[in-house]
């Protein structure tokens, strides 16, 4: 038995299973006191006999093994939370090995074992909603270097400079996220129809940032998911202008929606938890 936690922004889900299937669940608010947080997640997990546990995490947080700061949440504006080391805090707690990956990374293992990817070698998922997110699983492993990768931050200079990214004004994120078309729009995302014009614009800007992660890790398989990445209005116009970009020099990945829904995460912690 194995122990799976994705810690979000909003709330934390902790389940126990094994081969990444679930057997039983909890979910609680994340909340501002991190150690309130563990000390639920200890509760939950006393009912169980697990050997291990995998932790996807909210970011900014240290996944390099070698580092000092090992397993620590980082510059997070999320009151509470910065310099927690939130890997200790649980293997103290649950006195098992905890292993640590972001959220979206632990998405990826999830819906590349078990999910939309499920047969695939070679998996790229990618979470568009408040921000733009990636988790790359190459050769049926998580692949990543010193640290996860940033893909949200590409820069995309075709569509000029301005955006919503207090870093990099007019990268993938500051164009393509829901506050990024909040800002274009007006209005939430959510409110717009998925026949509107507007679109467009956010599936050209999606497809450019698409184009670059296929030239760099040319993946059989794109999931994408998140409030924004999940809408028809989205997908339906990804695979033509996907094909108009690379032109035939590169094959042209299927562009799927997450198959296991909410469960992506977690069901890639506890996958994380069993291959560590």
């Amino acid at each position: 038995m194995f122990a799976g936690i994705e810690t979000g922004g909003t709330k934390t889900v902790c389940a126990v299973g094994s081969d990444g299937r679930i057997e039983a669940r909890a979910q609680f608010p994340t909340g501002t006191d991190p150690a309130a947080l563990v000390v639920r997640c200890a509760e939950f997990f006393a009912q169980y006999q697990v050997t291990a546990a995998g932790l996807g995490t909210f970011g900014p947080c240290d996944t390099d093994p070698e580092s000092p700061t090992y397993g620590q949440i980082l510059a997070t504006p999320k009151p509470g939370w910065p310099g927690t080391d939130i890997r200790g805090l649980l293997e103290q707690s649950l006195n098992v090995p905890v292993s640590i990956t972001t959220d979206v990374a632990a998405a990826a293992l999830g819906e590349a074992a078990l999910g939309a990817g499920r047969g695939a070698r070679d998996v790229v998922y990618l979470t568009i909603g408040t921000g733009v997110g990636a988790g790359i699983v190459l050769d049926g492993r998580l692949s990543h270097g010193a640290q996860y990768a940033e893909l949200g931050h590409m820069l995309l200079p075709q569509f000029g400079p301005d955006g919503v990214c207090t870093y990099h004004g007019g990268c993938f994120e500051g164009l393509a996220s829901g506050p990024a078309m909040n800002a274009r729009l007006g209005f939430p995302a959510s409110e717009l129809p998925d026949d509107d014009p507007a679109w467009d614009f956010e599936a050209q800007v999606v497809a450019a940032g698409l184009h670059n992660i296929v030239c760099a890790t040319v993946p059989e398989v794109l999931v994408i998911g998140g409030g924004v990445g999940s809408r028809a209005g989205l997908h339906s116009r990804l695979p033509r202008l996907l094909r108009t970009s690379l032109a035939g020099y590169l094959p042209v990945p299927d562009v799927r929606t997450p198959g296991l829904g909410a469960d992506s995460g977690v069901v890639g912690a506890l996958l994380l938890a069993e291959s560590s």
